[in-house]
């Protein structure tokens, strides 16, 4: 009696879609859970919890980098920024940012313009537009960082202001 596929025992043609169907649904299926594994659900983190980074202007602390059911990405951190500091040069790239200040004074450059933000103040930072952030005060800034990319968002990378 044949083990496999036709009377000979070889596979038959059939035989062979089937399997290559059955391995192409077994990969897509593996795929799709580690996706799913790997967005968050719902999350609350504690401030103290969050290791802090120093930085050569400051401090970064990062509550969670990577996908949600919705967004592609959702990047949220808290930068403090020394008196006078930057994190970076001015640059652009194509995912979306918000920041919120929670103390102290910085300024964000928009088209070209600086603009002075205080606690509570909120910038949003458009797709591919040049913009940097420094702090404006004599005291540190920090602020809140929520970054997002869609499945919309245009690819492609950070690119520095010359």
């Amino acid at each position: 009696m044949p083990v496999l596929g036709g009377e000979d025992g070889m596979l038959t043609r059939r035989d062979g879609m089937v399997a290559l169907v059955a391995v192409a649904i077994t990969a897509v299926g593996f795929a799709l859970a580690q996706a799913a594994s790997t967005a968050k659900g719902s999350w609350a983190i504690n401030w103290d919890s969050v290791p802090v980074k120093t930085t050569d202007s400051g401090s970064f602390r990062s509550f969670y980098n990577g996908p949600t059911a919705t967004l592609k990405n959702l990047d949220v951190h808290v930068t403090t920024l020394n008196a006078g500091g930057a994190p970076h040069a001015p640059h652009k790239h194509p995912n979306e940012e918000m920041l919120i200040v929670k103390s102290g004074t910085i300024e964000a450059l928009i088209n070209g313009e600086w603009k002075k933000v205080g606690p509570g103040g909120v910038v949003f930072l458009a797709s591919n537009i040049f913009h940097g952030v420094r702090n404006a005060g004599n005291e540190p800034a920090v602020y809140h960082v929520i970054g997002f990319r869609t499945g919309e968002t245009p690819e492609g990378p950070t690119v520095n202001a010359k």
